[in-house]
């Protein structure tokens, strides 16, 4: 297939960003009686695309039938089944960690590693430690697996941004150590779980999960041996951030009041001095050791902390995440992440209020932003980042067809920088659209909108012990195309649409489109 010059200057626009303003309709085109005389179904179509992974014809007509309002308030405080299709569902029960506790997982691991590292034969230990190393990279495609069906097919489609967002904000990498064999537990429990609680609670939950304290390591942080790690991005990254008014001697602090707090992977539980006993805090393979504990007196923002074990970081959560400077930098990451890259200050000023004021409760800081003049007049202003682009593509072309394989995501996502727990630094990957911009990154981007729209990405073929194979062709020129998003494409939109040579060149052509790169 070759480019057009006509899509040549799509890929030009959409590499400067020029997707903000919405095409009038083309001149002579038929208007239908749905969208007569009335900006509703512009305004459904702009809503549901950026409150969903992407809007389909399913999530449109559920919004047109709910109304907008009814809609927020439903992704804002989810309930009931998720998954749309059962055969997801099973698809996602069937994994080993769906069906095992972490602890269970990470235990029987450890033993493995151990065992393989004891095989005495060169040739022998070189196999058992490769299928050790096989098994781990496993455990966390299922968790990646996972991750993207339920993008691709839940109806909460708010919280499962929000857990990639969060994912992203309290980003690990599974390469570390044994993480690969934790990240599943760290998203499901400590992450989604909390997802559009309280901040605090989410705080806490990951303050205490080996996956974070083992990728920062803290399980390294003890009386005399301090390492500074996680209290500093526990300051800088995950709660005040770099201008938020913390010092060094705060840093140094706060690593004191983590003194302690780490990781067991063993049964048993160690020796702990008598005195120091009632101290000692274990709740699976989560570790407070009050022998490795500073129980020196702390001051932490201007403010003491008196010893009294692992209840000095409660203490000092507390003091993090009701802390004003918090307030802004999440609300303005928030901002940044579902609005644009530079959000205007006085909505910010009005989220951070609203954190403040619920005591940070994360669903009540977005609903400001989503009810907000701002939100409803910022339509296609968000260059999509690799994981929106792939599952936005996805969701559009298949919608109610549920795909047998999500491993040609997984791969596009790693093809592009952006793979599920893939970040190297505790930074995350960048939430500004001009940090996926580059030539080499359009370019890979039509190439995955080739494997879409022709119908040929192998995400309806699936290998394993029973293959399974089902045809299916992308359906892009549907009703949803014809109602509401034929009448905001550009002139040079149009004009490579209709240098088409065939039905798969025409799903390239859209799915290529900046009005599909943006949202």
């Amino acid at each position: 297939m070759k480019l057009p010059s006509s899509l040549l200057l799509v890929f030009a626009l959409a590499g400067n960003q020029l997707l903000g303003g919405c095409a009038a309709q083309r001149p002579g085109a038929p208007v239908s009686a749905s969208t007569a005389g009335t900006s509703a179904p512009d305004e459904i179509l702009s809503t549901t695309d950026r409150l969903t992974w992407g809007v389909s014809l399913s999530d449109f007509d559920r919004v047109h039938r709910s109304g907008l309002a009814a809609y927020r308030d439903q992704q804002l405080h989810p309930s009931g089944p998720a998954i749309k299709f059962a055969s997801v569902q099973a698809q996602i029960d069937a994994m080993t960690i769906s069906q095992r506790p972490m602890v269970q997982i990470v235990q029987e691991m450890e033993q493995v590693r151990k065992n393989a590292d004891a095989v005495v034969d060169n040739d022998a230990k070189k196999a058992a430690q490769q299928e050790y190393q096989q098994e781990m990279n496993r455990l966390a495609r299922e968790s990646a697996s996972r991750h993207v069906l339920r993008a691709l097919y839940s109806q909460h489609q708010v919280l499962e941004q929000m857990t990639w967002f969060w994912v992203n904000h309290f980003s690990v990498h599974q390469s570390k150590s044994n993480l690969r064999a934790m990240v599943g537990d760290y998203e499901e429990r400590a992450l989604r779980t909390h997802a559009l609680g309280k901040f605090r609670d989410l705080l806490g939950a990951v303050a205490r999960h080996p996956a974070m304290l083992r990728y920062l390591d803290n399980e390294q942080n003890a009386s005399g041996r301090i390492n500074e790690n996680y209290a500093r991005e526990l300051m800088e990254l995950h709660t005040l951030g770099v201008d938020g008014g913390y010092t060094q001697r705060d840093v140094q602090e706060l690593a004191r009041v983590l003194t302690g707090v780490g990781v067991n992977l063993n049964p048993a539980n160690p020796q702990i001095r008598k005195e120091l006993q009632d101290f000692y805090v274990r709740d699976g393979v989560f570790e407070f050791n009050p022998n490795r504990h500073d129980f020196g007196d702390k001051n932490l923002l201007g403010a003491p902390i008196r010893a009294k074990g692992l209840a000095e970081l409660d203490e000092a959560l507390d003091r993090l995440a009701r802390h004003p400077s918090t307030a802004r930098f999440i609300s303005r990451k928030l901002a940044t992440y579902w609005l644009s890259d530079d959000p205007p200050a006085d909505l910010v000023n009005r989220m951070a209020k609203e954190f403040q004021g619920s005591d940070g409760d994360i669903a009540r800081t977005l609903e400001v932003l989503f009810v907000s003049p701002e939100f409803a007049g910022s339509e296609k202003r968000k260059f999509k980042d690799p994981v929106h682009y792939v599952v936005s593509a996805v969701r559009l072309a298949y919608d109610d067809k549920p795909v047998l394989n999500v491993a040609p995501v997984l791969n596009w996502l790693n093809r592009m920088g952006e793979p599920m727990y893939g970040r190297q630094t505790p930074d995350g990957y960048p939430l500004s659209g001009k940090a996926w911009e580059s030539p080499g990154q359009m370019a890979t981007r039509f190439e995955i909108a080739k494997a879409i729209g022709s119908g040929n990405a192998g995400l309806f073929r699936s290998d394993g012990p029973q293959p399974q194979q089902r045809a299916a062709f992308p359906q892009l020129a549907n009703a949803l195309y014809y109602r509401v998003i034929e009448k905001k494409l550009s002139a040079a939109t149009r004009t490579a649409l209709d240098q088409a040579e065939s039905p798969q060149e025409w799903n390239t052509f859209l799915l290529s489109s900046p009005e599909l790169m943006s949202r």
